[in-house]
């Protein structure tokens, strides 16, 4: 009843037991404008290749769950006029209906699931946005880590949420939540959002045996790993706050479900682009670590074929 159509590339690795890496579209059709979400997909994808692993694309296209996207595909998707914003409420609908959609995080991490990969690199997760003690807006992201057993590398939660909330939440769900080689949790575009990380790992292996350890207890979930921008690319946190507060502003009174392509698209025009220029380097150093980690649960596999 459920079709998952693989792409040819993700297809072969399937078959050979190669590392796969899954990937998020809402960043393609809602995070940027055309033709640079278009490269940003492109150079992410060959960012995990060079790691020693493949991409897998998701998206709904007419109906039917895509894991990994043939180039014109992905090409297609980038220029996409209205495509729908899947998470967990409306992924069903969606396929019932013969939609076609992007998934969000917590979207994503059910379609990998359901293909069996486990390692999922995104920018950054949704979370508890501000205001929540009154609007109760809080992304269903949160809930698909503590139930979804898929390990996803973000540069943190996206820094125009309530970061401490966030964390709050994620420790009250029991979500592992761990800080790549720093003990700050990283902010998005700032490497330090000003909070202690609960946990720090240093290496893909030791990420990837904690993955495995997790599945052999029994516990349900995934675990975020929060993956700092780096050091280079990343716009310092006092410059982006002030960029975040006229976003707030200037954004009141948006519909819950367009609020967070709003504020980015209001901070891109705030920063003259360099928060997108920020949001593509961290994306892609979390592709790189993603790469890692996969190849880290499956060290006997072959090289995986490319092209």
């Amino acid at each position: 009843m459920l079709e998952l159509r693989y792409s040819s590339e993700v297809a072969r690795a399937r078959d050979s037991h190669a590392p796969i890496v899954a990937l998020e579209s809402t960043i393609i059709t809602h995070g940027m404008p055309y033709p640079q979400n278009l490269e940003m997909a492109q150079q992410v994808e060959d960012d995990i290749r060079a790691g020693g692993a493949v991409p897998a694309t998701i998206a709904v296209l007419d109906g039917v769950i895509h894991v990994g996207l043939e180039p014109a595909e992905l090409e297609a998707l980038a220029q996409t006029q209205g495509a729908l914003k899947l998470s967990r409420a409306d992924l069903a609908v969606a396929l019932a209906t013969g939609a076609t959609g992007a998934t969000t995080v917590a979207a994503t991490m059910i379609c990998a699931a359901r293909a069996g990969i486990g390692v999922f690199a995104t920018g950054g997760i949704g979370g508890v946005h501000r205001g929540a003690e009154t609007s109760f807006d809080i992304s269903a992201d949160l809930q698909e880590l503590a139930q979804t057993p898929v390990t996803v590398v973000a540069a943190g939660a996206k820094a125009i949420l309530d970061l401490p909330k966030t964390l709050e939440v994620l420790e009250t769900l029991g979500v592992p939540v761990i800080a790549f080689g720093q003990d700050q949790f990283p902010a998005f575009w700032s490497r330090d959002s000003g909070l202690p990380a609960p946990l720090r790992m240093d290496d893909a292996g030791q990420i990837a045996r904690a993955h495995q350890i997790r599945a052999a207890l029994g516990l349900p979930g995934g675990q975020l790993v929060a993956n700092p921008i780096p050091l280079a690319d990343e716009i310092p946190r006092d410059v982006i706050d002030g960029w975040i507060a006229q976003a707030l502003a200037d954004c009141a009174g948006v519909a819950t479900k367009e609020v967070t392509p709003r504020l980015l698209a209001r901070i891109f025009g705030l920063s003259a682009g360099a928060s997108l220029t920020a949001n593509i380097a961290l994306v892609r150093n979390n592709a790189r670590l993603g790469a890692a980690i996969a190849r880290a649960l499956v060290p006997d596999s072959p090289a995986p074929h490319i092209g």
